[in-house]
Parts: structure tokens; C-alpha cells; sequence
């Protein structure tokens, strides 16, 4: 049924209430932006050539989010309304039949469930329109809606425009509409500018459609937090906090222990084995991918890492854009950035960094180094204090260390360089000129002792 539906998201406002230089749905909520849940939870019920989004206020930047999603654009010239926003479709959507479902682009909690149950209800009514509906203990500020006997909706009220008696009705609209094509295009026409402001609104269209013996249905939701638009900070933080309980219940209830999940930060697109465990205060953003029977400790922040099954990131340790492999370990306190990888069963301990540098299978850094633009063989050792001297003042330069090498504790390698398998560096040596394997490298001063030399001093 998804290739009769066309969806219309509406994402051309400004978002004022939100007082930023940000377009509103660009603004984030669990990891994403606004728009981009709609656009997620409309590609349930329509294929992306199907999907338009009307853009305005800094469309580049939104058709910039969006178009990697497959989806087309509409770009709307003034700001007219939503009837006016959806009226701009009109021409792109020529030859596009049967269902017309039109969303706004700042309603991150709308399910896709609640969108095929939209759409099924439409098909199945033989209504002209279908719209949302909720009950609100306050709906002050909201357009409530008229029904007759049959339970079918014959208008749209404005807050405003409503009789004291009208006010008292609690049925708010959402605002989110499915049509029959045919019958929206016929009579959108219709629309006229609202007096007080002169923009053209799609609320009107129920009483339009009724007028002219059609049928208006509603589909009823009872939990009115999944149809929250938002307006200010205050509600972009209650959204990013209910997409993440559901993130966190989902990980759950699929084998997932989340310890204090009030307390962990997880994006919509990280997947997470079963059988893995998060320390409270963790957090797992952007694509990050984590295996089975891993171990994420307190206070770690991952980003777009891929981790495989049984690996360990002790507490605070930041991984980003880089890969840990089976069984090995990671932290405490480290830090791993721009593709570096850690090999199967290797090691990285407190307060080392490991920048697009590659361990191989076993090694281990246990302790104070930095590890940049390297690769380095299985099996090798290196040292506390280890520096990787990568960066000349203009270029950066590899260091590559073989396999079952040692480096001696605060050594400082000044890349380019290159060292030997199976050979040894020295404590506190400063190497310049390759290594060749099974060496020992030694590039220190020689040690000068001189004796009785305080009692001399202190005459």
C-alpha cells in the first residue's frame, strides 16, 4: 500500500519561539535533527520518491540533511501558511494518485506505527481526509475539533475564533492530515486567507471537504507526548529525553543491560549486541556500533566507533571514528580518534592516545604514550611515555614498528621511521635512523656521574 501513499513534510519555518540562528528543524533530539525523524518515520508508509519536503528558511542547509534519504524537495517563496506550503506542491506532485499524508518537520515523537494506522484508516473509511487527533486536559492554544453524531469531523476551530462553548472542548487537532489525493487538489483552491493574518491554513479544509458532502474521519491517539511540535528549548529537551528512553528500552528488552539507563545518552542509529553491558553515564553517539558481550564503563563517550564482540572500554575513555577488534581492551582514560584500530586481543590502558595509528593482534600500550599516524606488528610492547614524534611543523610522517618489537619506556620516535620486528629501543632513547629487526636501538647521552660532587658544591 506504500506506493499509493505520498508524503509532504512541511519544513520551510522559521521556528522564532526557539529564538536561534538555527533553522527549528535542524535543532537535534536524540541524536538527530527534528526533520529527520519525520522523514524516518514517513519512509514506514511511502518510498523516498514519494516523500517531498517543503523547505524555506535556510533550505540548503535542510535539503542538505535530507537528501542523502533519497527524498525531493519543494522550496516555498514567503511565508504563507501551510495551506500555502502544501499548495506549492501541486505541480511536483502531478500524476501521484491515491493517498496524500502531509507531516511537519518539527514532530520527532510521531511513530511510524501511528503513521501506517493514519494511512490504513484512510483506505479502509472512504473518507475524503483523515486527520489526528488527541485529548489535552488543557488545550488552550490549540484548534479544536467539531464532530457530528457519527463521530466524522465537520470543522477545525481556532483557539481564537472559538464560542466559550467551543473552548470547552478538550478533542485538539494535530495537524497531521491523510487525503485522497484527488479530492485535496480539487478543492485546495478553496482556501482563503485567514483575516487576522492572511495566511491560508489546511485546518480549513475539513469544513471545505464537509461542505461538499465529503467525510472527514479521526484517528484518535491517546498519548498526546507523540504528537509534540517543537517550539522552544524547554520541549526539545522533553523530546531528546523520550526518544532516548525509547532507545534504551528498545537496547533492553533485545538483551542489552543498561545500568541506571536514566543516566546513559544513546542516538537512534547505535546498535548494540546482546549480552553487552553499560555503566551508568555512558554515552553512545552518532553510528556507533557495538558487538555482543562487550563492556562500556562509566563515563565512556563513543562515537561513531565500531566495536566486535567481548571488547572492553574501561571508564572515561573517548573512542571516535576508530575500531576495536575481538577481545581486546581500551582504558581506563584513553583516548582513540580518526581511524585508528586496535587489534584482536590487544591492549590500550590510561592516558594513551592512539591517533589513525593500528595495533596489531596482542600489543600492548599500557601506559602514558601517543601513538599517532602508526602502524605497529602483533605481539609488540610499547612503553610508558612513548611518543610517536609525527608532525614536522607541516607534514605528518608514519612510524611503522613490527611485529614482537619492545620499545623501552619514554622513548621518543621521530618519524619517518621504521623498526624492525622482534627488536628492542631502549629506555628513554631518542630514535631517528630505522631500527633493522632482532637490533637493540640505544639514543641517549651517555651517563655522566661525578662523585663527591654536592660536597664541592657547598663550599
Amino acid at each position: 500500500m506504500s506506493g499509493n501513499t505520498t508524503v509532504v513534510i512541511l519544513a520551510a519555518g522559521l521556528g522564532t519561539r526557539m529564538r536561534s540562528k538555527r533553522a527549528k528543524v535542524l535543532h537535534r533530539a536524540g541524536g538527530l535533527t527534528l526533520v529527520e525523524h519525520v522523514a524516518a518515520a514517513a519512509a514506514d508508509v511511502a518510498s523516498p520518491d514519494r516523500i517531498v519536503a517543503v523547505t524555506g528558511h535556510q533550505a540548503d542547509e535542510v535539503e542538505a540533511v535530507l537528501a542523502p534519504l533519497g527524498i525531493s524537495f519543494v522550496r516555498q517563496i514567503g511565508q504563507k501558511g501551510t495551506g500555502h506550503a502544501l499548495a506549492a506542491c501541486r505541480e511536483k506532485l502531478q500524476g501521484f494518485d491515491g493517498l496524500l499524508m502531509v507531516l511537519y518537520g518539527d514532530t520527532p515523537l510521531l511513530s511510524p506505527a501511528t503513521l501506517l494506522r493514519l494511512r490504513d484508516l484512510q483506505s479502509s473509511s472512504g473518507s475524503a481526509a483523515t486527520l489526528i487527533t488527541t485529548t489535552l486536559a488543557d488545550p488552550t492554544g490549540y484548534g479544536r475539533v467539531i464532530v457530528n453524531g457519527r463521530g466524522d469531523v465537520t470543522a477545525i476551530v481556532e483557539q481564537k475564533a472559538a464560542t466559550k462553548e467551543q473552548q470547552l472542548i478538550q478533542v485538539i487537532n494535530s495537524g497531521i492530515y491523510c487525503f485522497r489525493a484527488d479530492l485535496l487538489w480539487r478543492h485546495i483552491v478553496e482556501l482563503q486567507p485567514n483575516a487576522a493574518s492572511g495566511e491560508l491554513y489546511l485546518t480549513d479544509m475539513a469544513e471545505i471537504l464537509t461542505r461538499h458532502g465529503h467525510r472527514v474521519a479521526a484517528l484518535h491517539i491517546e498519548d498526546p507526548d507523540e504528537l509534540l511540535g517543537i517550539n522552544t528549548r524547554v520541549e526539545l529537551a522533553d523530546a531528546d529525553r523520550v526518544l532516548r528512553e525509547r532507545k534504551c528500552r528498545e537496547l533492553m528488552i533485545e538483551g542489552v543491560t543498561i545500568e541506571r539507563p536514566e543516566t546513559v545518552t544513546i542516538d537512534m542509529h547505535v546498535r548494540v549486541g546482546a549480552d553487552t553491558v553499560v555503566e551508568p553515564f555512558t554515552r553512545l553517539l552518532g553510528s556507533t556500533q557495538i558487538g555482543e558481550d562487550c563492556h562500556i564503563g562509566a563515563g565512556a563517550i563513543l562515537e561513531s566507533a565500531v566495536l566486535a564482540d567481548r571488547a572492553v572500554v574501561a571508564p572515561y575513555t573517548l573512542v571516535a571514528n576508530s575500531r576495536i577488534e575481538t577481545g581486546a581492551q581500551v582504558g581506563p582514560f584513553a583516548r582513540l580518534r580518526m581511524d585508528a584500530q586496535v587489534g584482536p586481543d590487544a591492549r590500550v590502558g590510561n592516558f594513551v592516545e592512539l591517533k589513525k595509528t593500528k595495533l596489531g593482534k596482542g600489543t600492548k600500550s599500557q601506559h602514558l604514550a601517543y601513538l599517532g599516524d602508526s602502524e605497529i606488528g602483533a605481539g609488540a610492547n610499547i612503553g610508558a611515555g612513548t611518543i610517536t614524534c609525527n608532525y614536522d611543523g607541516e607534514h605528518k610522517h608514519p612510524t611503522r614498528i613490527g611485529q614482537g618489537a619492545f620499545i623501552g619506556s619514554n622513548s621518543t620516535l621521530v618519524a619517518p621511521l621504521e623498526i624492525g620486528a622482534d627488536s628492542y629501543v631502549g629506555a628513554g632513547s631518542v630514535i631517528t635512523d630505522a631500527v633493522p629487526p632482532k637490533s637493540l636501538a640505544l639514543g641517549r647521552a651517555r651517563q655522566v656521574v661525578k662523585p663527591g660532587w654536592k660536597k664541592k658544591k657547598d663550599k
